[in-house]
C-alpha cells in the first residue's frame, strides 16, 4: 500500500501499539525517528539515499502521531514505552540488530534505546538534541520562572492542545514559517501570538506544509504533547542509567543555528562524557532545527558515511 506521498507503508504491531511505517529498500535495517511537531515525512529526503546505499529503511509515525496508535493515557508515552516501540519495530520486521537515527524527540528516544538495548544496535546517530540527562530541570529550567518556557507550557493537559488544534494550519505555519507575530513573552502567554508567518521556511513547500497539517489533523496534539508530560519521570523510570554511557558507536549532528544547542550552554561539548564510543560530531552550516530538510545533501552524506563505515568495520555487508 502506498502513502499519499507515494511511499510504501506498512502497519506494524509493536509493544501493544500499531505504527504506520514507511518501509523501503533491501538490506540491513535502518530506523529513522522523527520528533515534534513532525511525522515520518520529516525524513523524506533521506530515504532514497539510504536505499541506494544498500539499506532497508523503516520510518514510523511514532506513537501518538499520524495514523499510528494514539493511547489515551499520558503515562503511556513514557521513555520505556517509546524505546520498546523501536525495538519491537525491528522485531516486526524480522531483524535482530539495526541502525538507528533520530531527530529532536526521536533523537532522545534513539539515545535511550542505545542506553537500554545496546545488544540490538549496530550504532546510533542523533540529530539536534545533545545527549544530556533528562528530568525535572528540562521542564522547569533554572532562571526561567518568570518567562515562557514551552516544555512547561505543554505540561497541563488540554491547554496547548486547545491552542494548537483551534487552527492547525495556523499552528503549523508558526512551526514551519519565518517571521510572523512572534512567540510568547511571559510565563502565562499562549505559545503563539499575532498573525502567523506569511512565508514558510524555504525548505518547506506548501505541499510539505499541507502534509504536516493533514498528519496533525488526523492525530491531534494530545499524544505528541504527552511525550513532554513524561520528561520529569525519566530519572525515576531509568535509575540504572545514572552515570551510564552509551556503549555503541555514536555520531552527533546538528544545524549550526539550531536553537536547541542554546538551551543548555555548552551542551554540544558537554555530551561527550556520556558516550563510550563517540565517533564524531558535526555542525551543518546554514541550517537550524530542521537540518535534514534545510540541508538534505550534507546530512544525507553524513548519515550514509557513518552507517556504511560501521557496516564495513563490522563486516556487515551481508547482514
Amino acid at each position: 500500500m502506498l502513502d499519499s506521498a507515494g511511499r510504501k507503508e506498512m502497519y506494524l504491531e509493536t509493544n501493544g501499539v500499531t505504527l504506520r511505517t514507511i518501509v523501503e529498500g533491501e538490506g540491513p535495517l535502518v530506523i529513522l525517528l522523527h520528533g515534534f511537531p513532525r511525522c515520518w515525512y520529516l525524513w523524506r529526503h533521506q530515504i532514497d539515499p539510504l536505499v541506494k546505499a544498500g539499506f532497508r529503511v523503516a520510518v514510523p509515525d511514532q506513537r501518538g502521531y499520524g495514523a499510528s496508535s494514539r493511547p489515551s493515557r499520558i503515562e503511556d508515552y513514557n521513555i520505556l514505552e517509546l524505546t520498546a516501540d523501536v525495538v519491537g519495530l525491528a522485531d516486526a520486521l524480522g531483524e535482530d540488530k539495526f541502525y538507528l537515527v533520530g531527530h529532536d524527540w526521536g533523537c532522545i528516544v534513539a539515545w535511550y534505546t542505545a542506553y537500554q538495548y545496546p545488544h540490538r544496535l549496530h550504532c546510533v546517530m542523533g540529530l539536534s538534541v545533545p545527549l544530556l540527562p533528562i528530568g525535572p530541570r528540562a521542564v522547569n529550567p533554572p532562571g526561567a520562572d518568570d518567562r515562557f518556557w514551552y516544555i512547561r507550557y505543554f505540561q497541563n493537559p488540554g491547554v496547548a492542545e486547545t491552542e494548537f488544534e483551534a487552527d492547525i494550519d495556523r499552528t503549523m505555519r508558526f512551526f514551519n514559517g519565518v517571521g510572523g507575530g512572534g512567540g510568547a513573552k511571559s510565563r502565562d502567554d499562549q505559545m503563539f501570538n499575532g498573525p502567523a508567518p506569511e512565508k514558510l521556511n524555504p525548505a518547506i513547500s506548501e505541499q510539505d506544509h499541507a502534509y504536516y497539517v493533514a498528519s496533525f489533523t488526523e492525530s491531534g496534539f494530545r499524544g505528541p504533547l504527552s511525550w513532554y508530560r513524561n520528561m520529569s519521570r525519566v530519572p525515576t523510570l531509568t535509575p540504572w542509567l545514572d552515570g551510564a554511557k552509551v556503549q555503541v558507536p555514536a555520531w552527533f549532528l546538528a544545524g549550526k543555528d539550531d536553537p536547541v544547542l542554546q538551551f543548555s550552554a555548552g551542551s554540544y561539548d558537554m555530551q561527550d562524557r556520556f558516550f563510550a564510543d563517540l565517533r564524531g560530531k558535526q555542525l551543518i552550516d546554514n541550517a537550524g532545527h530542521w537540518v535534514q530538510e534545510e540541508q538534505a545533501e550534507p546530512v544525507n552524506a553524513a548519515i550514509v558515511k557513518f552507517l556504511q563505515d560501521i557496516r564495513s568495520e563490522r563486516g556487515l555487508a551481508e547482514d
